[in-house]
């Protein structure tokens, strides 16, 4: 079997050296040796990697079809769209100016991405948090150029800064996901949140637990990829809570919205608890054709 592996096409060894390393590869792929657990592990943490960021740049495609689909915003928060956005962002930057390997980190670059525009549909779409739909477009200009800001700023900012800034992802993932949180308990709905981002995004972090730990060892990246974990998993609780909630709702007033002004009051009545009884008045009895005995009379004519 080794005589295969060990004359392989170059494309293919090329591949796997850029990818596991010369010595790992020549280990594991060559040598076929399977007791190798530092090659394992390193393997491992690759091919998650690499799953993650392919992953990662769709992970938010489903959120943002979602929203169009339905022309609607609702249930999402904005405030924490805008800091979450923010921690992907500088993670994002921190690791590129470290140059960790992109396999570490390249899901955040999509993200950071992904939810820039995410944010800006937040924006677009009028919800209650936007009383006057008419500041739509200046609030768009501002929120566009201060993405473009905050890009420029990451990149030329010192490596000590990032430092520090990377450290503040720390609060910021939390304070990123507690709006959402809050406004879903509130609610008692997630509106629009998509469960597939919810879901990719808890398998996301307990990969990238794995790969940071392999890979880089950086405990401020690792703790912030354990508190994200954590608050995507209340934000899953949620949304198997509430599930079904809006469809409900929607049929409701599909329902509702269909009937005529008279049913309306009827069914308004019985959600209240009362039920108006008409009693419908009976037809008069014409004179001239009956009377009290029941007997017919008539007038005589000569």
């Amino acid at each position: 079997m080794t005589a295969i592996t060990q004359n392989l096409p170059k494309f293919i060894s090329d591949l796997g050296i850029s990818i596991i390393g010369e010595k790992c590869y020549s280990s594991l792929v060559e040598n076929l040796n399977i007791g190798d657990v530092d090659c394992l592990k390193y393997s491992l943490s690759k091919g998650l990697g690499i799953g993650i960021v392919v992953g990662g740049s769709i992970m938010k495609v489903p959120q943002l079809l979602l929203i169009l689909d339905k022309r609607s915003a609702r249930g999402l928060s904005l405030p924490a769209y805008v800091l979450e956005t923010l921690a992907y962002a500088i993670t994002a930057a921190y690791s590129y100016r470290n140059e960790f390997p992109f396999s570490t980190y390249g899901e955040n670059l999509f993200l950071t991405i992904q939810n820039t525009i995410i944010t800006l549909l937040i924006i677009y779409f009028p919800t209650t948090s936007l009383r006057n739909p008419q500041a739509t477009g200046p609030r768009l200009a501002v929120a566009s150029a201060a993405s473009a800001t905050s890009a420029f700023v990451l990149y030329a900012l010192p490596k000590d800064i990032l430092s520090l800034l990377q450290m503040a992802t720390l609060p910021l993932s939390l304070f990123s996901k507690l709006p959402q949180i809050m406004q879903n308990a509130r609610a008692r709905s997630t509106g629009q949140l998509s469960a597939f981002a919810v879901v990719s995004q808890i398998a996301g972090c307990l990969a990238r637990l794995f790969t940071t730990a392999t890979e880089i060892g950086d405990l401020i990246v690792t703790a912030g990829f354990a508190l994200a974990l954590l608050l995507n998993i209340v934000l899953g609780a949620q949304m198997w809570m509430y599930w079904g909630k809006d469809e409900k709702e929607d049929i409701a007033k599909t329902q509702i919205g269909a009937l005529s002004e008279k049913e309306k009051e009827d069914w308004v009545s019985e959600r209240q608890g009362r039920v108006d009884v008409v009693v419908t008045p009976k037809s008069p009895v014409p004179r001239h054709t009956a009377s009290p005995s029941g007997r017919k009379w008539a007038r005589k004519v000569d």
